[in-house]
C-alpha cells in the first residue's frame, strides 16, 4: 500500500464517489490506490451497483443457466427434441443468479476494505457542491465532505406514464428476474439490445414471444448480415416479430395481459416486458445543489476527462450516457480518478467492443458494411463460418460466422463481426490486431491452436486475401 499523501485539511476526504457499480468500483479503488483518503456512498441493498444486482451480471448468469438446462447449443448434436430439465422452474433459473450475485458482493466488498476505502450505506444527496448528505439508521444524516466528487449512479429503466407496471404481468427489465414462473407467452416492447437478450432467453425457455418495435428492424448498431442472423435463428424459436408498430395501450387482464398497438392489432400474452430505453438515476442526488443539472433522461455532461460544469466533480458509466457500458464504464472511472488525483492518463482508445448477449452472441468492433458503404470506403469481406471448422462442429454450432471487413489499400482491418458461441471472448483477437495497426496478412500467417474457434481469424482472413487478389489480376 503506498504512502498515503498529505490531503486538503478542511474536507474529510480526497475522493468521494457516489454509486459502486462498475465504474464507482474503479474510480474509488483506483483513487485510493494513488493514496488519497477515498470514501463510498451507496444504497446498502445495492453494493455493486445495478450492474451486479439487475442488470448485467444477473442477465448474463441467467443467459447460462437457460442454456444449461435447455440444452439448446447441444440440439445439433443430439436432436431437437433434447432437454436437459423437462420442466424448468423460475427457482432453478435463480439459484445460479443468486450465488454468482452473492459471490460478486463479497468480492466488491472485500476490494474496497482491502484498499481502505471507506463505506457508507445509504443514498447519497449533495447540500453544497463539496459535501454530501448520507442518512443513517437513527434517522439523522451524516455531512461528508470531499476535495473531489464522482458521481456513478448508473440507471434503471424508463417507464412510459401511459403504462400501469405491477411488476408482476407488466414489468421492466429489472422486475423480469423476479418472476414467479416462465411464462406460457410475452410480448417484449423495444428491440433494442435488452430487448432482445432477454426476447432470445426466454424463447429457449419455450415462451412464445413477440417482439414489438416502432422502428423497421432490430439491434441497427449491428452488422446487417449478422442481424438477419440472428432473426433467422429467432423465428426458428418461435419468435414473431412486429416491427414498424407502436404500442397504444395495455391491458391487464385476469388471465393475462392484451397489448393494443396504434395499427389495430391486439397480442395476447401471460406477461408483457417493456425494454424502452434507459433514465439516469440523478432525482435524488439534488444536483441543484451543487451546481449541476441533468438533462431530461436523467444524464449528466461531462467532458474529454468525465469533469462536469463543476470542474471538482466528475460523473462516469451510464449516467452520461452513451456507449453505457459495464467495461467502459470501468475505464471511465480510472480515468476520472487518475484526472482528480493529478496523474496522467491516457485517452481510452477509440476501439472498444460491443457485446451482445442474445443466443446466440453477437459482437463486433469497428465499422460495419453499411457505415463503410456510407463513408465511401472501399472494403473487401472475409468469410469463416463455424460449421466449416473443426471445433464448430465439436460444440455443435453450425450458425456461427465470423466477418473481416479489409482495406483493400493498406490491407488492414476496419471491423470485425462475430455470431456465435464465444462471439464476446473472440472478438478481443480482431480488437487488438486493429488497436496495433495489424494487417490481413498477419492473420493469414499467424498460427493458432487447433481445433478452435479462434482458427476462424485465418480462415476469414484466407478468404478476404482471396478476394482482394482475384481484383488485383483483373484491374
Amino acid at each position: 500500500m503506498p504512502a498515503r499523501l498529505p490531503s486538503v485539511p478542511d474536507f474529510d476526504f480526497d475522493v468521494l464517489v457516489i454509486g459502486s457499480g462498475p465504474g464507482g468500483q474503479k474510480a474509488a479503488i483506483a483513487a485510493a490506490k494513488l493514496g488519497r483518503r477515498v470514501a463510498l456512498a451507496d444504497r446498502p441493498d445495492m453494493l455493486g451497483g445495478v450492474s451486479l444486482h439487475t442488470g448485467t451480471i444477473p442477465s448474463k448468469t441467467l443467459r447460462e443457466a437457460v442454456l444449461y438446462l435447455t440444452g439448446l447449443t447441444q440440439r445439433d448434436l443430439y436432436g431437437q427434441s433434447y432437454r436437459l430439465k423437462e420442466d424448468i422452474t423460475v427457482a432453478d433459473l435463480t439459484a445460479r443468479t443468486r450465488h454468482v450475485v452473492g459471490r460478486e458482493v463479497d468480492v466488491v466488498r472485500s476490494q474496497l476494505a482491502r484498499n481502505q476505502v471507506t463505506l457508507y450505506s445509504g443514498t447519497a444527496r449533495f447540500t453544497d457542491p463539496h459535501t454530501v448528505a448520507v442518512p443513517e439508521p437513527s434517522g439523522r444524516e451524516r455531512l461528508i465532505g470531499a476535495e473531489h466528487i464522482v458521481i456513478a449512479t448508473g440507471t434503471r429503466p424508463a417507464r412510459p406514464d401511459s403504462v400501469a407496471f405491477d411488476g408482476r404481468t407488466i414489468m421492466d427489465s429489472d422486475n423480469v428476474l423476479s418472476l414467479e414462473r416462465v411464462p406460457r407467452s410475452m410480448v417484449i416492447v423495444g428491440a433494442g439490445v435488452i430487448g432482445m437478450e432477454y426476447a432470445s432467453m426466454f424463447a429457449a425457455l419455450g415462451s412464445r414471444v413477440t417482439v414489438v418495435e416502432k422502428r423497421p428492424g432490430m439491434l441497427d448498431l449491428c452488422d446487417v448480415e449478422i442481424v438477419e442472423s440472428l432473426r433467422y435463428h429467432l423465428r426458428d424459436l418461435a419468435v414473431t416479430f412486429r416491427f414498424g408498430e407502436t404500442v397504444a395501450a395495455v391491458e391487464r387482464h385476469p388471465r393475462g395481459t392484451l397489448t393494443v398497438l396504434e395499427s389495430g392489432k391486439k397480442i395476447p400474452a401471460d406477461t408483457v416486458m417493456y425494454s424502452a430505453g434507459r433514465q439516469g438515476l440523478t432525482d435524488d442526488l439534488d444536483l441543484g445543489r451543487a451546481g449541476l443539472e441533468a438533462d431530461a433522461r436523467g444524464r449528466i455532461e461531462v467532458d474529454d476527462d468525465y469533469r462536469t460544469e463543476v470542474p471538482h466533480i466528475y460523473a462516469v458509466g451510464d449516467v452520461i450516457g452513451f456507449p453505457a457500458l459495464a467495461a467502459t464504464s470501468m475505464e471511465q472511472g480510472r480515468a476520472a480518478a487518475y484526472h482528480a488525483c493529478g496523474e496522467p492518463v491516457g485517452r481510452m482508445h477509440r476501439l472498444q467492443p460491443i457485446g451482445i448477449y442474445t443466443i446466440p452472441e453477437i459482437s463486433f468492433v469497428g465499422r460495419t458494411e453499411d457505415q463503410l458503404t456510407e463513408d465511401r470506403v472501399p472494403f473487401e469481406v472475409g468469410m469463416a463460418r463455424y460449421r466449416e471448422l473443426a471445433r464448430g462442429q465439436i460444440i455443435g454450432d453450425s450458425h456461427g460466422m465470423l466477418k473481416l471487413l479489409v482495406s483493400p489499400g493498406d490491407r488492414t482491418l476496419l471491423g470485425v463481426h462475430c455470431f456465435g458461441s464465444g462471439a464476446t471472448e473472440l472478438i478481443h483477437i480482431g480488437q487488438s490486431v486493429m488497436g496495433c495497426g495489424g494487417t490481413v496478412d498477419y492473420l493469414v500467417n499467424a498460427v493458432f491452436n487447433y481445433p478452435t474457434l479462434a482458427e476462424s481469424y485465418k480462415v476469414a482472413a484466407l478468404d478476404a486475401t482471396n478476394r482482394l487478389r482475384q481484383v488485383d489480376r483483373l484491374d
